[in-house]
């Protein structure tokens, strides 16, 4: 009897978490509705001035995606880790850093993805002129992983910790900060008509190296975890 690939140990790893994003109350639904009804609600506190939106909507937009990638992070391990599944992977041809990078991805477009479909309708909620859709839908996609994969790190640490959701969001949002600061400014450069590649460089920049010390870091963690 031949044993499983690893594309097939990460694929199928990857469909288990999307079943479970998309499930009854799954974080994929949780996550698009906190981030369509929140970002929803600022132009009724901050008031209908089309200026005023403008300027404060690439923030909200960047702040509020980041947000709903946080809600769902606390079970990226955790569901697996409670009935011994987490285990069991670990010791599976695919190794730790297969399954970190299996359920960062999984979560990225389970979470992230669909936030990135519904940001341009947010855009046109906060008077985006038209030069920015486009740099704000290719400033997440470049950016967003680096929040799946930096929220890894947070999920893993704090595994073992009941209640960790807190500490979590204590952890990862001080990390965030870099992909907030060039994600946002991709996108007043296009407003402002200025060049914006730079910016975008450097955030894939972040995320290429979220994307390489993450799985590093999170293994370490989880087999501290299991313990």
């Amino acid at each position: 009897m031949t044993s499983p690939s690893l594309s097939y140990i990460f694929s199928m790893i990857f469909k288990r978490d999307t079943k479970l994003a998309w499930s009854q109350g799954g974080s994929g639904t949780l996550g698009l509705s906190f981030f369509l009804i929140a970002s929803s609600l600022f132009p009724f506190g901050i008031g209908a001035d089309p200026n005023l939106l403008q300027d404060v909507s690439v923030s909200i937009i960047w702040i509020m995606a980041l947000l709903a990638g946080l809600l769902s992070l606390d079970r990226l391990y955790q569901v697996d880790f409670e009935d011994g599944t987490l285990e069991e992977m670990m010791i599976s041809p695919i190794g730790v850093t297969g399954v970190i990078i299996a359920k960062s991805l999984a979560h990225w477009v389970n979470s992230i993805v669909p936030l990135i479909l519904f940001a341009p309708l947010l855009g046109v909620l906060y008077f985006l002129p038209d030069q920015a859709f486009g740099a704000l839908i290719l400033s997440l996609l470049v950016g967003s992983p680096a929040l799946s994969f930096i929220g890894s790190i947070g999920a893993s640490l704090t595994l073992a910790v009941k209640r960790g959701g807190v500490l979590l969001a204590l952890i990862i949002l001080p990390l965030y900060i870099p992909t907030l600061i060039f994600g946002a400014s991709v996108v007043k450069n296009a407003i402002s008509g200025l060049d914006y590649y730079p910016e975008l460089s450097i955030l894939g920049a972040v995320t290429l190296v979220s994307m390489v010390i993450a799985p590093i870091a999170s293994k370490a963690a989880l087999k501290l975890a299991l313990e």
